[in-house]
């Protein structure tokens, strides 16, 4: 099993209004928590897909491929093309920027379930609801870069049902994103 990391960092933060990549979480910004993940993880390879403009702001490590989205306004969809048609897996691990709580352990348990579930479309869950991360074999690349506008791998995993296989989480909180104000207060106050 050849794992492609794909880190998607492209996102606008329509619903934040301001960057989110680019706040402080504990000392660090968003975007630089996901990267040393994305460095830390033992993978085939690690992209990164993101903005120009968002590389000025972070320190990125040598080990991490950069495909850049010159059309953040098309959605998530675009993201996803770019990652894929960059990478040279077996299976794609799609890892969003805005979960800065997330471990190399939490991670670790996702990878070692799909090295024995190999054909399985593996995803995090708490309280048994799909979240991110998401891993799909490559066997879905067809249908991942069928997807159009501001939709992601949800769209396959809900059509494949039977192919799924969920993880629960010990420690919900380290999946928890940051897409509005309220949700960066709240994860920045609770320590």
């Amino acid at each position: 099993m050849r794992v492609s990391a794909i880190l998607f960092a492209a996102g606008l933060s329509r619903r934040m209004g301001v960057d989110k990549l680019l706040l402080d979480y504990q000392g660090k910004l968003v975007l630089q928590h996901a990267l040393d993940l994305l460095s830390d993880l033992s993978v085939y390879e690690k992209i990164l897909v993101t903005t120009k403009e968002r590389l000025d702001f972070v320190k990125l490590p040598p080990d991490i491929q950069v495909a850049i989205n010159k059309s953040p306004e098309k959605g998530m969809s675009g993201s996803i093309h770019i990652g894929i048609e960059a990478a040279t897996g077996t299976h794609y691990l799609f890892l969003n920027a805005d979960q800065p709580r997330l471990t190399p352990d939490d991670l670790r348990q996702l990878l070692e379930t799909a090295s024995t579930n190999t054909d399985r479309i593996i995803f995090s869950s708490i309280d048994s609801k799909p979240n991110s991360p998401t891993l799909f074999p490559n066997r879905f690349r067809k249908d991942l870069l069928s997807l159009s506008g501001d939709t992601g791998g949800r769209i396959i995993r809900d059509a494949y049902p039977e192919n799924c296989l969920a993880i629960e989480h010990v420690d919900p909180r380290n999946l928890l994103d940051i897409d509005t104000v309220e949700d960066y207060n709240k994860m920045t106050n609770d320590k």
